[in-house]
């Protein structure tokens, strides 16, 4: 199998059903952000040694590809074959928080994100999750979209701000507190 197909050179792409849209598509922009969020997680999973949180990690960047590939399908058309993000995924999202909320101080400040280059991967890849849902919002301003999608990202984004937390206390690196002045 080639990796080019040539199909993609005048700018147009298609979707999972075979339709054909222009790469800068809002659906394109999504599913394109949640791959790079991807991305981001297995940097963080390389840097990583904890092998309970490599094994949450992994869990996630196989649910991020569930949902890039609904995103990549036409809007209601997502074939019978993809899982869903359902309420089985934030709920376990939710639970990881918790579990790692248990570990640490009351957030009593905003922080800085910095101290380590894994605690600075967890932030990136929080403001990579942050901007796909806001595409993934504007997505379905326009277009049927699967609201859990876009509960998934906010939790998820949630996790990896509290993931650089514990990173931080793990690793004994100080939060750097923003100060106003």
């Amino acid at each position: 199998m080639k990796i080019y197909t040539k199909t993609g050179d005048k700018g147009k792409t298609s979707l999972v059903g075979g339709k054909r849209v222009s790469k800068g598509h809002d659906r394109i922009n999504v599913y394109g952000t949640v791959d790079e969020l991807n991305s981001f997680i297995g940097m963080i999973r390389d840097h990583n040694s904890d092998e309970g949180m490599d094994k949450v990690l992994h869990k996630i960047q196989n649910e991020l590809f569930v949902v890039g590939s609904r995103l990549a399908s036409e809007a209601g058309k997502s074939p019978n074959y993809l899982s869903e993000i359902d309420n089985e995924q934030i709920i376990f999202l939710e639970g990881a928080i918790d579990s790692m909320n248990e570990e640490l101080e009351p957030l009593k400040n905003f922080i800085l994100p910095g101290g380590h280059p894994l605690v600075s991967y967890c932030h990136i890849a929080r403001c990579v999750c942050r901007r796909a849902e806001r595409l993934a919002v504007n997505l379905a301003e326009s277009e049927e979209l699967e609201e859990n999608i876009i509960v998934y990202l906010n939790r998820l984004s949630d996790f990896l701000f509290t993931l650089a937390r514990k990173f931080s206390k793990d690793l004994g690196v100080d939060e750097i507190l923003w100060s106003s002045k």
